[in-house]
């Protein structure tokens, strides 16, 4: 049974940074496909990065230059580092897992996500 778990969101004042991770179980995690969606009131799931499983990553343009998607297949752990946080990034951070597509930033490639954790921006 697949299980994905997030931790490190909180609140953080306009420019800060925050690291959030992803604890996965259940699956050989070093073979899935990887990705951070977000989700604030009232919009929709959106995609914010992806990595595959031999490292290479894609990101919404919304985040290039600011976050960076990493892995550590030891570990069975993704991460997601979040600089220059802005008020707009304020959303629930969801992991997401998928054995077959890889490098996607839509939400419907995606078999298995987590319970999300908070990240909250002000200005």
């Amino acid at each position: 049974q697949v299980a994905l778990v997030e931790s490190g969101g909180g609140s953080v004042q306009s420019g800060g940074s925050l690291r959030l991770s992803c604890a996965a179980s259940g699956y050989t995690y070093s073979s899935y496909c990887m990705g951070w969606f977000r989700q604030a009131p009232g919009k929709e799931r959106e995609g914010v990065a992806a990595i595959r499983s031999d490292g290479r990553s894609v990101y919404a343009d919304s985040v290039k230059g600011r976050f960076t998607i990493s892995r550590d297949n030891a570990k069975n752990t993704l991460y997601l580092q979040m600089n220059s946080l802005k008020p707009e990034d304020t959303a629930m951070y969801y992991c997401a897992a998928d054995p077959y597509r890889c490098g996607s930033l839509l939400r419907e490639n995606y078999n298995y996500w987590g319970q999300g954790t908070q990240v909250t921006v002000s200005s």
